[in-house]
């Protein structure tokens, strides 16, 4: 017996064929008035069309030779029907229930539950349930424990904006939806609960883009009495097991370690992608005396005494690969990062270095150029200066992905040997010129590390101060972050006052918090995995909405139930809630 949807039916006339579909696969099915006695089964077969929900009981049997289909996990078996009860009957779907469908995403997304009746999602979905199961038998092995944290919870500063749920019994009053647990798993260890995980929601009223969705899920996980060394293991073994068992590859650990300074400088990024070269080299000292106003201007240090870079990728003897146009492709991506330009030099046949910009670099510069490089004729070198650095990273690092996507360097989603790394020793601040204050980098509870505390406490070299900070990187996608967090009340409240908040302003946002600490605070840490993400890479697909099963646009709108909507008049009423038009802009 079967129970099911009609995925197609074929008529030959004396049989008819199904193919009954269902989660666990597709089964042929076939009505022969031979067998049904007074017709009324193979009558019932007649009726049927695309996505009926129907129940069979038969016989199975060997198809005949000539007649298996290889493709099919069931291909050599088809089921004799003898009785069929048509359970549900179906409107011509709007595009076909298939492996691939050629139809736009928001015909998709508005019919997305047949879309997830599509073999390709169903076992997205599956496996990220087997991914999900795997990661709660690893960590109960290793004496973590499931706890449940609230989903209507205090306010609390922690980087992206909150949504806010008005209290109805406490007219004037909100809760918040949580950005993620933090200050929750932190108390569990002040209570002693020392090692706990989630399979935790996550909410954040932010712009979104392919890989990010107004709510999300996260692998989150803490422990206490920890450092780097213990910790890592327990994640480098999760991780691995999960390739193991759903990908059947094998991971090496421990992984690669890498520190944030080195990251930037070889890459460009702090989730570098390293399975492929075009490593940025610094120029800065090549053109310290140019009289090129561009790197002139990059090289002047600001009030702070802070200053740019000059920096550069080459690509070897494949300059004849890259147009004019798809240089003005990338500098639209260096634009797009803040940066004012790139600077493009090609190697002619005779050593000449080809630009607009080299006839303002002295014959020294240009020897230095070649020896840095080691340049030969049908090279290409891309140069950013900036007075700020992150600039220069930020759009240097962009150049190496989209030149290593064009070259062909870079493998498709789920293709190629995976490169996990480590990425640590962040910087713990970053100051923002516009507001003229320090920022927390990851977020207000991270520790410095331990040889900084000094430092840090007495405000002194704040911008040299690195982060117990980590992150784990897959081929260029940061998969999980996490810090050491800060238990000393007095780091605590040094990292308050660095960021700018009064004692009356930490008390109110984050009062209990700082309350907790005062009852003897073990040393903790902990990471946050992100579930649709992890989900993806194991599943070898693009965009995260693959890997949900009910997901939003890039505009936070659900075009299955057309929400965000208006709710009735009596609803604000009983909120004490009057909506406001927004200001033109």
């Amino acid at each position: 017996m079967l129970c099911g949807w009609v995925a197609k039916r074929r008529d030959h006339g004396g049989l008819v064929f199904a193919d009954l579909r269902d989660r666990y696969g597709v089964t042929q099915i076939v009505f022969d008035p031979a067998l049904t006695g007074d017709g009324e089964v193979f009558e019932q077969a007649g009726r049927l069309r695309s996505e009926f929900v129907i129940w069979c009981k038969g016989k199975v049997r060997r198809r005949p030779d000539g007649m298996k289909n290889a493709k099919l996990a069931t291909g050599e078996l088809e089921i004799a029907c003898s009785d069929l009860v048509i359970l549900s009957e179906a409107k011509t779907p709007p595009f076909p229930i298939e492996e691939e469908v050629e139809v736009s995403e928001s015909i998709r997304l508005t019919h997305r539950y047949l879309d997830l009746r599509r073999p390709a999602l169903q076992r997205n979905l599956l496996t990220r349930h087997r991914m999900l199961s795997i990661v709660r038998n690893h960590l109960d092995q290793n004496q973590f424990v499931e706890v449940e944290t609230p989903i209507l919870y205090k306010s609390t500063p922690e980087g992206a904006r909150d949504f806010i749920v008005p209290s109805r019994i406490n007219p004037g009053t909100f809760y918040a939806l949580p950005q993620s647990p933090q200050t929750l798993k932190q108390l569990l260890m002040v209570s002693g609960m020392d090692r706990y995980y989630q399979i935790a929601r996550c909410f954040r009223d932010e712009d979104l883009r392919a890989d990010r969705q107004p709510e999300f899920s996260q692998i989150d996980i803490e422990q206490s009495f920890l450092d780097e060394e213990a910790f890592f293991p327990i994640l480098e073994s999760m991780i691995a097991k999960l390739w193991k068992e759903i990908l059947g590859q094998e991971i090496p650990t421990p992984f690669p370690r890498m520190k944030y300074s080195e990251a930037m400088n070889r890459f460009g990024s702090d989730k570098p992608d390293v399975r492929f070269g075009l490593e940025l080299q610094d120029l800065s000292d090549l053109f310290a005396r140019s009289e090129f106003q561009v790197f002139h201007g990059a090289l002047v240090k600001n009030a702070r005494g802070l200053m740019g870079s000059i920096r550069g990728i080459v690509v070897k003897g494949q300059a004849d690969q890259i147009s004019r146009k798809d240089l003005d492709d990338l500098t639209a991506v260096a634009a797009s990062f803040g940066a004012k330009g790139l600077l493009w030099i090609k190697v002619q046949e005779g050593g000449e270095l080809q630009s607009p910009a080299t006839k303002f670099f002295s014959d020294e510069e240009k020897q230095g150029l070649r020896k840095k490089f080691d340049l030969t004729p049908g090279d290409l070198v891309l140069i950013v200066a900036d007075a700020k650095d992150k600039i220069v990273f930020d759009a240097l690092g962009a150049v190496r992905l989209s030149l290593g996507s064009r070259l062909g360097m870079i493998p498709a989603p789920g293709e190629g040997k995976p490169a996990f790394l480590w990425v640590m020793n962040f910087p713990l601040l970053e100051f923002d010129d516009r507001e003229n204050r320090y920022f927390a980098c990851h977020h207000p509870f991270t520790s410095p590390r331990p040889e900084f505390f000094e430092d840090f406490i007495q405000g002194r070299n704040l911008d040299a101060i690195e982060a117990s900070a980590y992150d784990m990187v897959l081929n260029g996608v940061e998969i999980g972050g996490g810090s050491l967090r800060i238990y000393r009340p007095d780091v605590q409240a040094a990292m308050f006052k660095t960021l700018g908040l009064s004692e009356a302003e930490a008390k109110l946002k984050f009062g209990f918090f700082l309350e907790a600490l005062q009852y003897g605070t073990p040393p903790h840490g902990g990471i946050a995995f992100g579930v649709d993400r992890l989900a993806a890479l194991l599943c070898g697909v693009g965009p995260i909405r693959e890997v949900m099963a009910f997901p939003k646009t890039q505009r936070g709108h659900c075009m299955m139930s057309e929400s965000p909507s208006a709710v009735a008049p009596e609803q604000l009423v009983e909120l004490g809630i009057s909506v406001v038009k927004p200001a033109r802009t």
